[in-house]
């Protein structure tokens, strides 16, 4: 499998701490961490300056797409990130990614200079930028996440992400994680990934856990809370 190519159903399901410790004892025969394991994952999102991705993401449209770098913990300007373009279409999640540096990355999506590497992935991106024009770094998003796959299927992905936060300022993956939390305290959101159907096993567990499947995006959650704080502090003006 292209390690810069994804296609699968992406399943999302928001848990307490007592259902992650009861899936995490359940699983712990059946999965073994994935090469990143526990890292904390920083993603800074782009978009027009009206947010045009994510408000028409969030009307659940048939079809939806975002842009965003990802690195695995802060880097420096010069090591290496993931440019991702990620599009979603009746349920299933396709993702293309290159690795480049993060100021190549920066450079190229400021429109200072183009990828190092010519490649098809590379083109698709380049089509969605132009596409867009006037996409900029919108929102910086990181949470720590578990990672793990099954050791019967490796296609078959669990993670575990908790401490989600947002901001709007110090945009670029060589500042520090960090910003508003869009979790209640001792939760945590549980993704699974699969090619195919998830198993019959799996089914019977979230069961147990009393675990139910949830529409959530956590880009589109920060965002909400992003303007909820704009509403507060517009009134806040308005009463002073």
């Amino acid at each position: 499998m292209n390690n810069n190519i994804f296609e699968r159903h992406e399943l999302k399901f928001l848990i307490n701490e007592w259902q992650r410790r009861f899936l995490e004892e359940a699983l712990r025969e059946r999965i073994v961490p994935d090469p990143h394991g526990e890292s904390t994952v920083c993603n800074v999102y782009y978009d027009t300056p009206d947010f045009r991705l994510i408000r028409t993401s969030l009307e659940k449209p048939v079809y939806k797409e975002k842009l965003r770098l990802r690195s695995y913990g802060p880097v420096l300007p010069d090591e290496p990130v993931f440019l991702e373009l990620k599009k979603k279409y009746r349920g299933i999640v396709y993702k293309r990614r290159i690795s480049v540096t993060e100021q190549e990355a920066v450079d190229f999506l400021n429109g200072a200079a183009p990828l190092p590497e010519e490649s098809q992935i590379g083109r698709e991106i380049d089509y969605f930028v132009q596409f867009y024009q006037d996409l900029g770094p919108a929102m910086y998003l990181s949470y720590d996440r578990a990672a793990f796959f099954s050791r019967e299927d490796p296609d078959l992905r669990v993670t575990f992400d908790k401490k989600i936060r947002w901001r709007t300022e110090d945009l670029r993956l060589s500042e520090k994680p960090g910003g508003a939390s869009i979790l209640a305290p001792g939760q945590s959101l549980m993704e699974i990934k699969a090619a195919d159907a998830i198993p019959l096993w799996l089914v019977d567990l979230l069961n147990e856990g009393r675990i139910r499947q949830i529409s959530f995006s956590k880009y589109g959650r920060a965002y909400m809370s992003m303007l909820e704080e704009t509403y507060k502090e517009s009134r806040g003006v308005l009463f002073a």
